[in-house]
Formats: C-alpha cells, structure tokens, sequence
C-alpha cells in the first residue's frame, strides 16, 4: 500500500491582518479545533521532556468527554523523554504524522516513520527519543485503563497503517473504511484508536448517536460533519471532540479522500457512581 501524507501543525501565529472570524466552538455536545488554532502561544511543555511542545487538544472535564486525553506532540531532534508518562495505570497510543521517532519497551527499540502506531499498556515503562536530523510530530492519546479480573492487560503492538489494509463497512461500496490496529472482539483493550476513509461521495448515512466518546483528528481531505444539530466545515488539521450520545454524521465531497484518526471508549461496563 503506498504511503500516506498527513497534516501536521507547526505553530506560529497568524498575522495582524487575519480576520478573527472562525470555525472554532466550543459547545454542550462538541469543540470543533480548527487547524489556526495550533499556535505558539497554546502550545505546553511537558516534565521530564526534552526538546518537546505539545498542543493540549483533549482533556477530561467533568459533564463533557470524561474518559481520555489527547496531546499533538513535537519533539525536536535529540529531544524525547526516559520517563515519559507519569501515571502508573495510563494506557497510550502514538501516531506519526510527520518524521520519525524511536519507542523503547523492555529493552527493544521500535522505530516509527509517518503511518507508525503504538499501542502502550499501563506501566509498561517505554521511553521515547528522536534521533533523526528533523522534527517529529504525532499524537499522544492517554486512557486510565480499565483493569477487570480475570481478563489479561494487553501487550505492547507496534505497527504502520500501511501496512494494513482497511475494512469497508458492508453495502457502502468501498467508499467508508476503517484502519484497525486491534481486534474489536479483543476484550484486554477498553479503547480503540483507529483510521476512518472516505473516499469521495461517502457518507455516514444516519445520525450515530452512542455512549463512546470521540476524538477526531483530520489527517487528509475536506468534509462538512454533522455534529449534534449543525452541518460544519472541516479539513486536514482540524479536530473534533464529541461527549457520549453527540449525534454525527458525515458527508464527503472530495476531490480527493476524507481521513481521520478516531478515538472511542470501548468494551467495559458503565461505571455506577452512588452519591
């Protein structure tokens, strides 16, 4: 499969002649991030990591998305960390979107190019460093995991998305794919990080409207979304985050193909708070 292109941020500021009308909302059932939001003066640096900004693009906040959070990493040649992730019971998973960086777990080092996927189960004690000659970019999406008796942590994966071929969804004629780094019926995993195609003319053809929560990275393309009651406009760079049950449907129009890296919460039982 030939290798795809995916749009990274790269900061600065827009210039003092840039309107201030946007696409960015923020409401009770969704945020739409535009691409121009990714600026230098939104970015954060992390503890413990070199050489690194992020943009803080999701983040649990209590009657909204609640189960993940979600970083566009870029980390400058040299830079990395050798204790990357602070929470003993956090899961993550990193996506490439531009240059390469090296994942260490249990002594073997995984090197990632554009396309590269990794899946990090709690305390697995991985480190990451960028040892090329350029900048890389990729997101960082972190889960508490759920641990349920009787049922194994998961391993580490390490894989490239063009390396896999996608799924069609039945009766949609190839035009609405998805890229699965993981079994669905695979229980170990609470959440799935996938890859969603639609070539041009593909549609989701009904309002989906379910308990997972969403984070959608626009890797490629251009597509008007529906996002509870409103059509919106949204090209490679933007991300959109959905709470539980926000109604969505999708319509892509082209020229060329509509991507997205998708996150939803999966596979374990409601929590029952008792107040």
């Amino acid at each position: 499969m030939a290798g795809r292109t995916y749009y990274a941020p790269t900061g600065g500021l827009p210039p003092q002649t840039d309107l201030i009308t946007d696409r960015a909302v923020f409401t009770e059932a969704y945020a739409v991030i535009p691409r121009r939001e990714f600026s230098d003066i939104v970015a954060s640096y992390l503890p413990f990591w070199d050489k690194t900004r992020c943009w803080v693009i999701a983040r649990p906040l209590s009657g909204f998305a609640e189960t993940f959070s979600q970083y566009v990493m870029e980390v400058q040649p040299g830079g990395g960390s050798d204790q990357p992730e602070p929470d003993a019971d956090a899961e993550g998973v990193l996506f490439v979107v531009e240059g390469e960086i090296t994942v260490t777990v249990d002594g073997a080092a995984h090197r990632l190019t554009p396309g590269g996927y990794a899946f990090l189960p709690p305390a697995s004690g991985w480190t990451l460093r960028n040892e090329s000659a350029a900048a890389a970019r990729f997101h960082w999406i972190r889960k508490a995991y759920e641990y349920v008796e009787g049922i194994d942590v998961p391993e580490p994966i390490f894989a490239n998305e063009n390396d896999i071929a996608p799924t069609a969804m039945p009766d949609t004629d190839g035009k609405w794919a998805t890229t699965r780094f993981v079994d669905p019926a695979d229980l170990r995993h609470d959440m799935h990080v996938t890859i969603v195609t639609f070539k041009p003319g593909g549609i989701i053809p009904f309002p989906e409207t379910h308990v997972m929560e969403h984070g959608l990275y626009v890797l490629e393309g251009q597509a008007v979304y529906r996002l509870n009651q409103d059509w919106v406009e949204v090209q490679a760079g933007d991300y959109m985050w959905l709470r539980a049950f926000c109604p969505q449907a999708c319509y892509s129009g082209g020229p060329g193909d509509f991507r997205y890296l998708l996150y939803k919460d999966v596979n374990r039982h409601a929590k029952l708070d008792r107040f």
